[in-house]
């Protein structure tokens, strides 16, 4: 006899943090299919309420992530506890060194690191037992390139201070989900005429022979939050894009 699967976030409360477009509106989408009563955050008011009104979720704030005081403040006043909080916030920075911005060149090394350690700090003590937090890194800059300087750094950076805090905040789990090329609106503004070129290489050298989308890493950051042995590791997800050469 079969019986109806029960909802994996059934009762539970998400909080994305960035979820009016790409990943994190995926992830708010499968967190609320799963049963999960979500948070929506974002700091355009005009697609915060669009990405809302389409998942039919009545709890949004707008604030910029980056704040490190409208964050404090978000989380001060929230209402009641929280089961998992996903981070997508912030983009990346390119540049080679003659073109190099510095004031945006610091603001990049400080987004995303500093960007995790304010929520580790702020959302610790709202989370229920088992729940926990997830990042958004990449993989993309892994490899030694021109431009990509900064990125690498930050690559590399992210999971050694996941496992860190993953030390500090235990119970509380997070954990790092490391995405290579991912079909979003931002990637479409990175690479502007040369999207479409783009996803046809992949689609015809990545070893999944697809490219990979918000929802495959909404599905990734999903599992993270139901599995709760899971913490303090970083999970790739690039359709195994680092398994072809440089």
């Amino acid at each position: 006899m079969e019986t109806e699967r029960r909802p994996d976030l059934l009762g539970q409360t998400v909080v994305v943090v960035g979820g009016s477009a790409g990943i994190g509106f995926e992830t708010a989408r499968r967190a609320k299919a799963e049963g999960a009563d979500v948070v929506l955050t974002g700091r355009n008011e005009e697609r915060l309420e669009k990405a809302a009104a389409t998942l039919g979720v009545s709890r949004t704030a707008i604030f910029d992530a980056n704040d490190s005081r409208a964050l404090q403040s978000f989380f001060e006043e929230l209402d009641g506890p929280v089961d998992h909080v996903m981070v997508t916030a912030g983009g990346p920075y390119y540049s080679r060194l003659a073109d190099m911005d510095f004031d945006e060149a610091r603001r990049a090394l400080q987004e995303h690191p500093m960007l995790m350690v304010g929520v580790a700090k702020h959302a610790r003590d709202l989370i229920r037992p088992g729940g926990g937090l997830v990042f958004m890194g990449g993989t993309g800059a892994r490899n030694p390139a021109r431009g990509v300087g900064l990125m690498s750094a930050m690559t590399v950076a992210l999971p050694a201070l996941t496992a860190s805090l993953a030390l500090e905040i235990a119970p509380v789990r997070i954990n790092l989900v490391a995405a290579g090329f991912v079909d979003t609106p931002l990637s479409a503004s990175l690479l502007g005429d040369g999207l479409d070129q783009r996803r046809q290489e992949l689609r015809e050298t990545l070893p999944i022979r697809r490219v990979v989308t918000p929802e495959d890493v909404a599905a990734l950051a999903v599992h993270l939050m139901t599995n709760t042995a899971l913490t303090g590791a970083t999970y790739d997800i690039d359709g195994g894009q680092q398994l072809l050469p440089a």
